[in-house]
């Protein structure tokens, strides 16, 4: 069995981590968004990027699935939340996801943007954005 090299105390204290962050950039899903009468009933590509910053205690110290923060979650929250619903605005299922997110334990700080890439044909996206900064 080969094991990591143990480097407790040897790295400075100026070289600790500030922040630790998690993401989940771009994820790609069908969603009936809109409300321009085109888009009512026919779904589009809307990519969600989820940004968390988490505290110390939050964020995984050993490499244990258990100490990890779930991927998962996210993208089956968010898959959830778009199945079988209709939004008229982006700033509505940002905020949704928001909540979510913001609720959970060990969040420090959050980003979440969501961008349709398909709207218009020289503009890589159009999007909305919300952050606890």
């Amino acid at each position: 069995m080969i094991t990591s090299p143990t480097f407790d105390g040897l790295v400075p204290a100026a070289l600790a981590p500030k922040t630790r962050r998690i993401i989940l950039q771009d994820y790609d899903l069908p969603v009936d968004i809109g409300f321009h009468a085109f888009e009512v009933g026919n779904p589009q590509r809307l990519l969600v990027t989820v940004e968390v910053w988490l505290d110390e205690s939050a964020f995984a110290a050993e490499d244990t699935v258990a100490a990890a923060w779930n991927y998962d979650f996210l993208r089956t929250e968010i898959s959830r939340m778009t199945s079988g619903r209709r939004f008229n605005l982006q700033e509505t299922l940002a905020r949704e996801i928001y909540d979510l997110v913001a609720s959970r334990a060990g969040v420090t700080a959050l980003r979440i943007s969501t961008r349709k890439p398909d709207v218009y044909p020289d503009c890589a996206a159009v999007g909305v954005e919300l952050a606890s900064f």
